[in-house]
């Protein structure tokens, strides 16, 4: 097995821990997706309008658009398309649904203040920094997720005709497609760093997805049952397997997803200047991207709020390797909660209607 050298130190540790899944886990940096790989490698030579065009029809199931299309697209999204897993049931995600929409503030939150922290502390944080898109514009970034969160957990929005369906379809066009780019630039590390956002890495990303944000939520005040729990999982793990993750590296359940993400943070090495970077950009777009525009107080929000949740929902030891400014408050996440608990009282109090849902809309 071809290992990253990079990857060298942690994977010796990852294998005293559990040597398969430390194994899979570094084979899948040297995976990309390729079936879609081949599909954007068809692509290349096309004019970009008239590739947008084909993707928009067969988004869209329209034949006719697809008419002149290379045959791998075609295949792809209607002569040849990729068929349902046997464990895919549509009915088991209502509970997780409604779980999302009962806490999506919590979710939101955490998946703002630690989720995308944690995925982002991996090498993955070099294949966004190398386009450069991080820094045109990180709001874009922090909306995107939202908005494909958001999409995924609406009813019926993983069947064909969903926009979760269809933005985790194009997701997968993306990532392709900035692995496409990156392996023609010189700047690419390949045997340092494996393929850029490589399967092992969209593995991990959404095991965080899933588990780490039930984690941190419930951190933040969130509640699921059993049932509920198992649900939202469930609703990441299609997602995932929209976005072209092998089931080599595709979680099945909670605890699945949360051994990948311990022994992937064991083989990946510590959080580089690029996720150091990136992270810190994201903290920073979060009051944008909730409409926040005065500087001063975009400052206060970041500092006296989001990195000290940031911090004690992470960790002091990867807070400290990102950069993270120290806490200067004592029980962060148990004031958040009680402000939270004071909110809910204060809008039953003055019978407010809930404004859980139309806030991550607005976001």
């Amino acid at each position: 097995m071809k290992i990253p050298s990079d990857y060298l130190q942690g994977y010796e540790k990852a294998r005293a821990v559990d040597p398969e899944m430390a194994d899979n886990y570094i084979a899948h940096t040297n995976i990309g997706d390729p079936v879609m790989d081949a599909i954007v490698e068809e692509l290349a030579s096309l004019p970009q309008p008239q590739v947008h065009q084909f993707i928009q029809a067969g988004m869209d199931e329209h034949r006719e658009g697809l008419r002149d299309a290379p045959q791998l697209l075609r295949d792809f999204f209607t002569d040849a398309p990729q068929p349902d897993p046997d464990w895919l049931d549509f009915d088991a995600f209502d509970p997780g649904i409604r779980a999302f929409q009962r806490n999506s503030v919590q979710v939101l939150s955490a998946f703002v203040a630690g989720v995308l922290l944690d995925g982002f502390s991996t090498l993955i944080s070099k294949s966004f920094v190398q386009t450069g898109r991080i820094f045109d514009d990180g709001v874009w970034r922090l909306k995107q997720n939202n908005r494909h969160q958001m999409e995924i957990f609406f009813p019926g929005g993983l069947r064909r005709y969903g926009d979760g369906w269809k933005l985790s379809v194009r997701i997968r066009f993306v990532h392709a497609q900035v692995r496409h780019l990156l392996g023609q630039t010189e700047e690419w590390e390949h045997d340092a760093w494996g393929v850029p956002i490589s399967a092992a890495h969209l593995g991990y990303a959404v095991a965080c997805f899933a588990a780490r944000t039930v984690k941190h939520s419930e951190s933040l005040g969130a509640r699921y049952s059993t049932e509920e729990r198992a649900s939202f999982h469930d609703v990441w793990r299609y997602a995932g397997y929209l976005m072209g993750i092998p089931e080599t590296i595709l979680f099945t359940d909670e605890s699945h997803a949360l051994h990948i993400y311990r022994i992937g943070s064991i083989c990946e090495p510590p959080p580089t200047l690029d996720a150091i970077i990136m992270t810190n950009a994201l903290i920073n777009s979060a009051p944008l991207v909730a409409g926040i525009d005065d500087a001063e107080e975009r400052k206060k929000l970041v500092d006296n709020i989001i990195y000290p949740i940031s911090r004690a929902l992470l960790g002091d030891e990867l807070a400290d390797q990102l950069n993270f400014p120290a806490n200067k408050r004592r029980f962060v996440l148990l004031l958040y909660r009680l402000d939270q608990h004071i909110q809910k009282l204060r809008g039953r109090l003055l019978k407010e209607g809930p404004k859980s849902f139309s806030t991550l809309l607005e976001a």
